[in-house]
């Protein structure tokens, strides 16, 4: 029941967030803007935006490979796009959790698997604001742009934050401090999922080549969800300019990391896109429709996960009937 109230409260606040955005943007001039959207420019981000989820599902089996979990690229495909379609279409059971979920069920190591996701989302929002703190560089030095510098600043902290909390989840001796912790009687039953958390996470310690690694293919993923933004406005116009897209996206994924809204960011997007892209001058129908088109590709983009979902689902049946 608490987890229904959530998700209820997550649908109202998301279509909350949406009616503002509609409220104080001319909605007339958003929908002639996407009547007159280019198809093939929106097909060509629909393409890059499936390339991106490919790219990260790569970056995650490099975690993976870390912990000695041997996977298939195409299985662990079909875990990505499966927990992008529950992300989106059915938000009671997260995407992230459904990506674990299917990896510990693959490979009956389920400690490894809800660690690897955790990793996998850290360095992902460590790539994005170090991309962030690049682009913000270049905009406020090299396009004398001082009036974003706070932007700067906001990316920077963002990063170190981010890598100062995921050192202290490798550190040895804070996790043998928590471990200290579940000899209380009242938390012993769960000393033993602690321990095997732990050792998860010990595995990351002595592989800095596979992090390496991972931070690297998930600056190609941005490379390719900053392409998705900037081909969408290109079909209405083009007012979005490349590098502003560089410093803006990552700082709008990681506003749609808070667990406040459903179907990929809707109502976040919405309200974010016309926010930030204000500060660089584009007009705010402009940036609401993008926003839109974004939202269309994200939930194309994750249909796939649907069919291979029910897909999975009725062969474990047939299976079962079998038996």
């Amino acid at each position: 029941m608490r987890d229904r109230f959530f998700t209820i409260l997550k649908i109202v606040f998301s279509l909350a967030l949406v009616a503002v955005a509609f409220i104080l943007v001319d909605m007339q001039r958003v929908a002639a803007q996407l009547a007159n959207a280019q198809l093939g420019y929106f097909a060509l981000a629909l393409v890059f935006y499936l390339i991106a989820i490919a790219v990260n599902g790569a970056k995650w089996q490099v975690l993976m490979r870390a912990q000695g979990i041997r996977v298939p690229f195409r299985a662990v495909l079909r875990f990505m796009f499966v927990g992008f379609f529950f992300n989106n279409f059915l938000p009671m059971v997260g995407g992230d959790v459904m990506r674990g979920f299917s990896l510990a069920r693959y490979t009956d190591r389920t400690a490894d698997a809800a660690v690897s996701v955790i990793v996998d989302r850290i360095i992902g929002l460590m790539a994005y604001m170090s991309s962030a703190v690049l682009a913000a560089f270049i905009t406020v030095i090299v396009l004398r742009r001082q009036d974003l510098r706070w932007l700067e600043w906001v990316a920077l902290v963002a990063f170190s934050v981010l890598a100062l909390g995921f050192a202290v989840l490798l550190s040895r001796r804070l996790r043998m401090i928590i471990s200290r912790v579940f000899a209380w009687h009242w938390l012993n039953p769960l000393a033993g999922t602690w321990e095997r958390v732990s050792g998860a996470f010990n595995a990351y310690r002595f592989r800095p080549d596979a992090l390496a690694v991972a931070f690297l293919v998930a600056l190609a993923g941005i490379l390719c969800t900053t392409l998705v933004n900037w081909l969408l406005s290109q079909s209405m116009g083009g007012l979005m300019w490349l590098p502003y897209i560089f410093l803006l996206n990552p700082l709008i994924a990681l506003l749609q990391t808070v667990p406040i809204s459903v179907g990929g960011g809707l109502g976040v997007n919405q309200a974010a896109y016309p926010f930030f892209f204000g500060l660089v001058g584009v007009p705010a129908d402009h940036a609401v429709a993008v926003s839109l088109l974004m939202q269309a590709v994200v939930f194309l983009g994750s249909l796939p996960g649907g069919f291979l979902w029910f897909q999975g689902r009725a062969r474990r049946l047939e299976h079962e009937t079998a038996q």
